[in-house]
Formats: structure tokens, C-alpha cells, sequence
């Protein structure tokens, strides 16, 4: 069990603001602005609401912009120690503990949707529909929120009526009150993290025998899905890191403070910031008809018709 107080109240930590904190929340402006530009070229063309390989972006979009925003907010709450009435946390940590997972869960959908465009691309249209798209996303928020319930339950029947009428400064460590909670805890990231990467692996051998048999301008699209995936992959490693990063940081916790907090931060840079640079790459960047829009919808008028989608 991590104890709060001794991360955020035993030792008081600077409040002075350094070129860390800086460095990143010019990083989550950066990206937020990035990420707005996509969505707002998403919602101007009725041709990406009809492919599911879009909706899902867009999905992924809203969830990174939604991690983002609170993960910085917790960042910056915990680093000047302001204390938030436990129910806020509690709504917070219920928000981020969701959009942990739905991003990861979403790479894998859209790997999956790139296998059946490639390997069965006489069902791609049936299968990968408008209409089982939303129904896709719908079940990844609801399979995204089993964690936050399995946790929220053990946590409610551990705490008495008293502990949700304290301030306290909001970590997700203060919903882990016994160790073997965070074991429980750390069994189900660990079963998800096994699940997508066996998903994305059967993906990627799928479409790389397809590859192999491919050939002229059928073969330049195999290989573009099998690039897509590479990158899925890599997006979603990183991603499942994440989900691991809490128990590194509890394990070194218990052999340095200072060594704690730099190890924290460098997880959040490289696991939480990180795979979020990397949607707008693979999908506002290679992807043609969306680079065509995004330009498009982003330059200045008198450029526009150079453009035009």
C-alpha cells in the first residue's frame, strides 16, 4: 500500500514552479491543440462518420484529450499539495482510471478493423459497419470501466461513511487501502495487457501472411495495414506500460522519496504523454484523406482550393 501522507504530507514538496512542470504543460497544451484540430476535421465531413476505422480515431482522440486534461490536473494538484473533498477525487479517479484503458482497448479495435479490411475484405463492409462501430465503442467503455468497479467495490467496503467527508490531496493510491487490493489491482492490468497483445499479435501474423502473398497495388496496401499495425502496436505497448507504471512507482517508493518523484515523472512523460503523440501520427499524418481535410479545413482560405479533399 502506498501511504498518501507520506508522498504528499510527511514531506513537503516544492511549490515552487520548475521547468519540469513547465516543460509539461506546454507538452499537454501542444497536444491538446493538435488533437482539437483532428476532431474539429473529424465533425466537418459526413465521409469519416460512415468508417469505422474514423470513428474509432475519433474515439481515441476524445479519450487521449480527456486522459490529458486530467491527468494534468492531478499533476498539478498533487504538486502544490491542494486538497479536494474525497468525493471529487473519487469522481476524478473514475474518469481517469476509464480512459486508462479505453485508448489501449480502442488501438486494439482498430488493429482488429485493419485485419478485416486486409484478410476478409469481402466482409469488411458487414462487418465493419457504422452501426457496429458505436456498438464497439459502447463495449469498450463498459469492458474499460470493469477495473474502476472491481476496485471502487473492494474500496467502499473497506472505508467507513467518515473517510468520504475528509479533504485530501487526490492520488489514485488513496483508493488502495490494503495491499492485496493493489494486487487485485495490478491482476487485472496484467490479464488486459495479456489479452490485447495476444490480439494484436494474432493481427499482425494475419495480415503478414497476407502480405506475404499480395502482390502490385494489393501488396502496397497490405503492407501499408501492416505498417499501421507495427505502429498500434508500439502505440499500445507504450500505453500498457501505463497500466504497469503505478506498481514500479510503489516499489521504489519504499527506497526513496526523491528517487520516487522523478521516476513518477519520467513514466508520465514517457508512458502517458508520449503514446499520445502518437494517434495524430498514424492517423492525421499517413492517412491520406484525412491529411487532404486536415490541411484543408487548417489552412487560411486563399490556400484552400490548393487542398481541397
Amino acid at each position: 500500500m502506498i501511504n498518501n501522507s507520506s508522498v504528499d504530507g510527511g514531506t513537503p514538496l516544492m511549490r515552487k514552479i520548475t521547468p519540469n512542470v513547465i516543460f509539461v504543460q506546454v507538452f499537454v497544451a501542444l497536444l491538446l491543440c493538435i488533437n482539437f484540430m483532428l476532431i474539429t476535421t473529424f465533425f466537418m465531413k459526413d465521409v469519416f462518420f460512415r468508417s469505422m476505422r474514423y470513428l474509432l480515431f475519433a474515439n481515441t482522440l476524445l479519450s487521449d484529450c480527456l486522459t490529458l486534461i486530467i491527468t494534468d490536473l492531478l499533476l498539478i494538484l498533487v504538486f502544490f499539495r491542494i486538497t479536494i473533498q474525497t468525493f471529487l477525487c473519487l469522481i476524478v479517479f473514475m474518469l481517469s482510471s476509464l480512459y486508462n484503458f479505453v485508448t489501449p482497448l480502442t488501438l486494439t479495435a482498430m488493429s482488429l478493423e485493419r485485419y478485416v479490411a486486409i484478410c476478409m475484405p469481402l466482409r469488411h463492409a458487414e462487418l465493419c459497419s457504422t452501426s457496429r462501430a458505436l456498438q464497439g465503442i459502447l463495449i469498450i467503455h463498459c469492458i474499460s470501466f470493469i477495473p474502476c468497479l472491481v476496485v471502487l467495490f473492494i474500496f467502499f467496503s473497506s472505508v467507513t461513511d467518515s473517510f468520504f467527508k475528509q479533504n485530501m490531496i487526490c492520488t489514485v493510491e488513496t483508493f488502495i487501502v490494503d495491499r492485496w487490493h493493489g494486487h487485485i489491482r495490478s491482476a487485472i492490468s496484467q490479464l488486459y495487457f495479456l489479452l490485447m497483445c495476444i490480439t494484436i499479435a494474432v493481427s499482425y501474423v494475419q495480415i503478414m501472411k497476407v502480405a506475404k502473398a499480395a502482390s502490385g497495388q494489393s501488396k502496397k496496401s497490405t503492407q501499408k495495414g501492416l505498417r499501421t499495425v507495427v505502429l498500434h502496436a508500439f502505440q499500445l505497448l507504450l500505453c500498457l506500460i501505463q497500466l504497469l507504471c503505478p506498481f514500479i512507482e510503489a516499489a521504489v517508493l519504499q527506497i526513496d522519496l526523491n528517487l520516487y518523484i522523478n521516476v513518477r515523472y519520467v513514466n508520465y512523460i514517457m508512458f502517458s504523454l508520449a503514446p499520445r503523440c502518437l494517434s495524430p501520427l498514424i492517423y492525421g499524418l499517413r492517412d491520406e484523406t484525412f491529411f487532404l481535410a486536415l490541411k484543408y479545413y487548417a489552412l487560411c482560405s486563399p490556400f484552400k482550393n490548393k487542398f481541397k479533399p
